[in-house]
């Protein structure tokens, strides 16, 4: 059976608008730095996009470990283990703006869609290693790693900052040669991303089975 899942992308939208509503910052290429910045959202959203009014939980917790800012770290722990109590998985279903892009990519068509492939089960344990080794041991998901940042913070504020421009380097074409095998690889395979390398959907995932809010199969 095929689902409609638009009012779904309808939420997705307005929550992806609502958290970068900041939109003086795509007009003059600067990070909005108020007070909400120190206020976590639930889905992955990058602190460096020109539009975002909150800060992503991943990198702030990528700011914090290792570091004295002990009221910081357990903040955001905290606020990281009360969202996937209540919500679980569902945030990156409904709250995250990178699954949206995702979503839509997938939308696109292709000859073949790749559903499912010798190896996807283990493959889908990548993001847990990811979470541990790139984001709690060596804190360099977000520099190294992460496409949404590069796709929301990097290409924005290099369009729109001249400043920005003259610091490109060889990261920034790492960057941008992860993002766009991100975006082929939506196109054909579903949610690519969350499903092998995200590792805030890592985290929430551990509290699939005992979250709130949580999806329910209806078998007829």
């Amino acid at each position: 059976m095929k689902i409609n899942e638009w009012p779904r992308h309808g939420i997705q939208a307005l929550w992806a608008f609502f958290t970068n509503s900041h939109v003086s910052g795509f007009v003059t290429g600067k990070i909005y730095t108020g007070k909400l910045k120190n206020v976590c959202v639930p889905g992955l959203n990058c602190y460096s996009c020109p539009g975002a009014t909150g800060a992503c939980p991943i990198g702030s917790f990528q700011a914090v470990i290792g570091s004295w800012n002990f009221k910081m770290a357990y903040y955001i722990v905290g606020f990281l283990i009360f969202i996937g109590a209540l919500l679980g998985r569902l945030v990156c279903g409904f709250l995250c703006p990178f699954g949206l892009i995702q979503d839509l990519l997938n939308k696109i068509p292709f000859p073949k869609k790749i559903r499912t492939f010798r190896g996807d089960k283990l493959l889908r344990k990548l993001k847990y290693v990811i979470l541990l080794v790139f984001v709690v041991l060596m804190p360099y998901f977000c520099k190294l790693i992460c496409p949404a940042g590069t796709l929301e913070g990097g290409l924005p504020l290099v369009l729109l900052n001249k400043s920005m421009r003259s610091a490109v380097g060889w990261l920034y074409v790492w960057k941008n040669t992860i993002l766009v095998i991100t975006i082929i690889l939506s196109i054909i395979i579903y949610r690519p991303f969350c499903k092998y390398i995200c590792p805030l959907g890592a985290f929430y995932s551990v509290f699939n089975k005992v979250s709130v809010f949580r999806y329910r199969v209806d078998a007829e």
